[in-house]
């Protein structure tokens, strides 16, 4: 019984990285002409990355529904894809 939660829960997780609705952040990653922007859930982040936590933390979301951006051009898309999985 277990097991299957964690594999439903980790399924979940999957969903929510690649939801389009329901994100709060974008995080553009590596250098022209090989960039991209991810979607993603500041709580999860915060939680999952000590590095990210201390990240969002200088940039803070106001409360205006202004999304936070966050760039990182020395990471390459490919290896931060791999990061968030």
């Amino acid at each position: 019984m277990s097991t299957q939660f964690f594999n439903r829960l980790s399924q979940n997780y999957i969903e929510i990285l690649e939801d389009d609705e329901y994100y709060d952040i974008t995080i553009e990653v590596g250098k022209d002409p090989n960039v991209k922007i991810f979607r993603a859930h500041m709580i999860i982040l915060c939680y999952r990355s000590p590095f990210l936590r201390r990240t969002l933390a200088s940039n803070k979301k106001k409360n205006d529904d202004v999304l936070t951006h966050i760039k990182f051009p020395n990471i390459s898309p490919e290896i931060f894809q791999i990061i968030l999985k």
